[in-house]
Parts: C-alpha cells; structure tokens; sequence
C-alpha cells in the first residue's frame, strides 16, 4: 500500500488493532500535545507528527472484584492487558516501516520517573487528543461507552494520517463523586488529582504479596458505565 491515502492507511491501521483485540483507535495530531513528552523521548520523536492511540477494554469481572485495593487476578490481567496493547503497538509499527515511514511504539506501561510515577509521555493526552475521550478529575482517561476500563498505547509516526478531533472541553464527570469517595489515598477531590498522595499509595500496595507492583484499580472499578 505504499501509493495508499492517508484514509486507507488509517484505515488499514485500525483494522489491525481491531485484528489484536483493541477496543479503540485513533490518530492525534502531536504538535499540541508535546509538552507531555518527557526529555528521554524527545530525540527520538524528531520529525515524527502523529500520535496512533489505541485502548484495551479491561475486564468487567475483574475489575468488579476489587474492593479497596488491588486483587492478584487484577495485578494478573493488568500485565495481560499491557502486553497485548504492546503486541499491537509492534504490529501497527510494522505496518508503518513496510510503508517507509517512521515508527516509535511507546510501552503502554513502562516508568521511567519513579519518584513521580511518570512514563515516556502521556498516553491519555494523546487518546484525548484523537479524540477518543477526555481526562477526568480522577486522571484516568475516559471514554464515552467504556468509561475508565482503558488501558492505553501509543505509536509515534510520521506517516500521514487522518486525525481525529479532540472533544469540547467540558467538565464531564459532572456531580459524580464516584472516585472521590471511593479513593483509598484520598487523592482525587472537586479540585482534581493529587499525584503524590496516589503514588504513596500505589508503593503500598506495591508491599502487597504477589501484587509487586504499583498498581490500584479502585477509581477504575467505581467510575460509573
């Protein structure tokens, strides 16, 4: 397909996420959101001018047995997840490298900043800004049918492709009070989301046996479908 449209080369890209279990696609523009990138990425990313955002739906089951903290099955499916939204990161780079164009797959959960619990850059900037869906004030990435139940990967490229439009800035969580009253740290408010009090948290229940890891799930489980 190297003659292909734009159009048909995205297109082609989300039938291949589709094909490796990804619940959602879509393409951003990445000059607006490059102030999320952080500075080991940044040389990599040269000249690279979309930003291919893809979800894998978590599972209702596992997520509903979580309490107020994480469960072994969902420190278990939370690994699953991640390594299927990085098999379908691999696959859509080499789709883009049979075209001649440039890839950069971004793990979908890789720390890099473990003080701040921060990765490569955001993924859930770059899914808003395809517009897929939009942050809440717990600062999970929602979507309008499956909510927070979204794991996240983006590919970096500079194959042309169609961009999505972002949603209109609304405050779409409204009244609901879900996450607030149910955040063990206490780090979700009206006022938004507090990192330092969620990632203490996170480093306790990473001290969990089995769970070893810096993992929740409880704002995921609460946030209304």
């Amino acid at each position: 397909m190297n003659g292909a449209t734009m159009e048909e080369h995205t297109e082609a890209l989300g039938r291949i996420a589709a094909d490796r279990g990804m619940a959602v696609f879509g393409v951003a523009e990445l000059a607006p959101v490059r102030g999320t990138f952080r500075p080991e990425i940044v040389p990599a990313a040269q000249g690279l001018t979309h930003g291919i955002s893809m979800g894998y739906r978590l599972s209702d089951p596992v997520l509903d047995g979580i309490s107020d903290r994480p469960t072994l099955i969902y420190k278990h499916h939370y690994k699953v997840a991640n390594y299927m939204l990085d098999q379908a990161a691999a696959h859509v780079a080499a789709y883009i490298h049979r075209q001649r164009k440039r890839a950069l797959p971004v793990p979908a959960s890789q720390v890099i900043d473990w003080k701040d619990n921060y990765g490569h850059l955001s993924h859930k900037a770059i899914a808003a800004q395809a517009g897929l869906g939009w942050i809440g004030r717990s600062a999970l990435f929602l979507h309008p049918v499956h909510r927070g139940r979204l794991r996240l990967v983006t590919v970096l490229t500079d194959l042309p492709l169609v961009p999505g439009i972002p949603l209109p800035e609304l405050d779409r969580c409204g009244t609901c009070r879900a996450c607030i009253d149910a955040c063990p740290a206490g780090a979700i408010s009206e006022a938004g989301y507090d990192r330092i009090r969620c990632a203490g948290k996170l480093k306790e229940f990473s001290r969990m046996p089995g769970i070893g890891q810096s993992i929740c799930g409880v704002c995921v489980r609460v946030c209304p479908r």
